[in-house]
């Protein structure tokens, strides 16, 4: 046999090795544990493979090369790799733990997206009653029944729960007030409780149930000073540059309690805040929510 047809033979022999070749599934997982809730890019490290199926163990799944996916809770979660190559498949199985958030933390989900929204320590009456409040269900189905472009959404009324287009709404609530907690700034994104005014309510206990998330508008020095003139207060540093760049509604500091912040989805805000509303400010077609805790 000729040098020439051995060459062809071996040539021959790596290409037929090379075409049915195995595929081997592997990826890595992020060098830390994150916290829920937490994006996971995978890093897809298989070798000779053509498509992929994911199963991130939450019921949900992939078909992308080296997807991300969101994991809203904590857990110990099976993420299964499946690579194939024509009718070869191989599989990769790795845990992967995702740690509960060190804050308390809920998602508000609309139909203008989701909001994560984190709750402050230090006001630990309204924290701990909406917390009770999100695990009983409470509030989902419930409407944003009142909408103020450049100002606020406020939600919460028990009552708006498959009410009528024509019903007043805003005065409903879980039978018992709050007492105050008045200490933390209106910028854009704060979870607010609202209330009634004054006059009927001096020592500014909040709604049970109902609240409202500021959106307001950007302010300039000039108005900043002139708010902590008239209330007699002095913004921190960070709260300013919130104020100056994001906005907000420091007219309403040291008369509502303050309870959480929107820390991503802020977005949704500015959304919400665009639809058409009729009278009393409810929106012409309902903005529902659904809450559920972070753990």
């Amino acid at each position: 046999m000729s040098l020439k047809n051995i060459s062809i033979l071996a040539l021959g022999a790596a290409f037929l090795l090379t075409s049915c070749a195995k595929p081997i599934a592997d990826f890595l997982l992020p060098s830390a544990e994150p916290e829920a809730p937490a994006e996971v890019q995978f890093q897809n490290k298989s070798l000779k493979s053509e498509t992929y199926e994911w199963d991130f163990g939450d019921g949900n799944s992939s078909t992308e090369e080296s997807p991300s996916h969101t994991y809203s809770t904590s857990g110990n979660y099976l993420v299964i790799l499946k690579a194939t190559k024509g009718k070869k498949t191989s599989t990769q199985e790795k845990r992967l733990l995702i740690q509960a958030p060190k804050n308390c933390l809920v998602e508000m989900t609309t139909p203008f997206g989701t909001m994560t929204i984190e709750l402050f320590n230090n006001t630990p009456l309204h924290r701990d009653n909406f917390i009770k409040l999100v695990e009983e269900g409470f509030y989902n189905d419930l409407l944003f029944h009142r909408v103020i472009n450049g100002f606020m959404i406020q939600g919460g009324d028990p009552r708006s729960k498959n009410a009528k287009p024509k019903d007043a709404l805003g005065s409903g609530g879980p039978g018992y007030q709050v007492d105050a907690e008045i200490g933390n700034f209106h910028t854009k994104g704060a979870l607010a409780a609202a209330r009634t005014g004054d006059n009927v309510n001096p020592k500014k206990r909040s709604s049970g149930s109902q609240f409202y998330i500021v959106q307001g508008r950007k302010q300039t020095e000039d108005s900043l000073k002139s708010m902590e003139s008239s209330k007699g207060l002095e913004y921190p540093a960070e709260v300013k540059e919130a104020y100056l760049e994001l906005g907000g509604t420091p007219q309403l500091d040291k008369e509502y309690t303050v309870f959480g912040q929107v820390i991503n989805g802020m977005e949704v805000i500015d959304k919400i805040a665009k639809v058409k509303t009729e009278s009393r400010d409810r929106p012409a077609e309902n903005v529902t929510m659904t809450i559920k805790v972070i753990n």
